[in-house]
């Protein structure tokens, strides 16, 4: 069983993995242990590395919207504090399978978790602005704020970003706010034809509705779309969205008002508690394609519409056969897999040499020991 280290600060942080590498010891990083089946099973770990006491709110700037966390704050605790001030993180992907609010700052970032609010405010490397991170030589990296990039040149917000912890720790971040909604409403419409639901979710992507997000969703045969809208005038906008939808063929259309469980169930369906999730990239213009690959596997999928992103829910025996149906091109890895019953699934995509090559570089100059999460990435980086 793994030793347990909890620091209370980036030094000790730091400090900790310059020990582990010191005497060749694999570190795991852990922050609420909502993701702890993503990516490969990796190499067991002498010692697992917690941010549970890393949870203070460093600063919060509400008149330059930017704000300071611990990676060990909750991020349903940070949404609590930003919304007494009427603002938001503009973040908002299942915090996990249970429904318990576990999922970390450190989490959700380490390993880009999204929902449907990707649709306007873009990934989480789009929200940082700046980053501390504690690297395997026992030193501390900070970019961001008066400091644009470290001297090496590298972007380390974005550069962690996606890492999977493999690189090493980010001990605090600074992100970009917005303003919370005052209203949202969500128009509504349903068909049973994937190409209606392509056409639909393609005519409201091109139009000039500057909607709060555009998610469909496809189930046993019949699939839905929905767009919200959100501001002061969230219903009436609503309202012409809805109009775009019955013009576009779909059936049932309508607007609701209290749309937070239409949301909640558009996120749970990103998580599976007894089924694999994984997660595509593909043309948005293959939407159809996509949900038909889905079917023929006996899957469900969540998707945002207009950017080609969908989470399919399936049998993990099909997993193999809904790679080859996917649309040319599309990119598929698994997520929410018990990797012990399923050894054999590669969850990462197969990529360029050169691409992967250019990662394990990057591994080799930020962890040269390979202390952090070796061979949870793709490739066994």
């Amino acid at each position: 069983m793994a030793d347990s280290i909890t620091p209370t600060d980036a030094e000790s942080a730091a400090a900790a993995l310059a020990g582990a590498a010191a005497y060749g010891m694999a570190v795991r990083i852990v922050g609420g242990a909502t993701k702890r089946d993503w990516g490969a099973a990796g190499n067991p770990a002498a010692i697992e590395l917690h941010t549970t006491n890393l949870q203070a709110t460093l600063e919060h700037n509400a008149s330059d919207l930017t704000a300071i966390f611990q990676a060990g704050v909750p991020l349903a605790r940070a949404q609590e504090e930003l919304a007494a001030k009427g603002q938001m993180l503009a973040l908002d992907p299942p915090l996990s399978a249970t429904g318990r609010s576990r999922a970390t700052l450190g989490g959700v970032f380490a390993t880009a978790d999204c929902g449907p609010l990707q649709h306007r405010y873009g990934q989480p490397r789009d929200l940082v602005l700046g980053i501390t991170v504690a690297l395997s030589d026992g030193t501390l990296a900070r970019a961001g704020g008066k400091v644009i990039k470290n001297v090496a040149g590298y972007d380390l917000g974005k550069l962690f970003t996606g890492s999977f912890g493999t690189l090493g720790l980010i001990v605090s971040l600074s992100v970009r706010l917005h303003t919370l909604p005052l209203r949202t409403a969500t128009a509504f419409g349903t068909t049973t034809e994937p190409a209606a639901l392509t056409a639909a979710a393609l005519t409201l992507a091109r139009a000039p509705l500057e909607l709060e997000t555009l998610d469909v969703s496809w189930r046993d045969g019949r699939g839905e779309l929905l767009a919200q809208s959100a501001g002061a005038r969230a219903t009436l906008r609503s309202g012409s969205v809805a109009a775009l939808m019955r013009s576009s063929g779909l059936d049932n259309v309508h607007v609701v008002g209290d749309d937070a469980s239409l949301w909640a169930r558009q996120r749970a369906g990103q998580r599976s508690t007894k089924l694999a999730i994984v997660r595509a990239a593909w043309p948005p213009r293959e939407l159809a394609s996509a949900l038909r690959a889905a079917q023929a596997c006996g899957g469900a999928v969540v998707a945002r519409a207009a950017l080609g992103i969908g989470y399919v829910e399936l049998d993990p025996a099909a997993i193999v056969t809904l790679r080859q149906l996917m649309p040319r091109g599309t990119l598929c890895v698994v997520q929410d897999l018990p990797w012990q019953t399923c050894p054999a699934i590669d969850p990462w995509p197969h990529g360029s040499s050169g691409a992967l090559e250019l990662m394990r570089r990057v591994k080799r100059q930020f962890d040269p020991a390979a202390v952090c999460n070796p061979g949870v990435f793709v490739g066994g980086i």
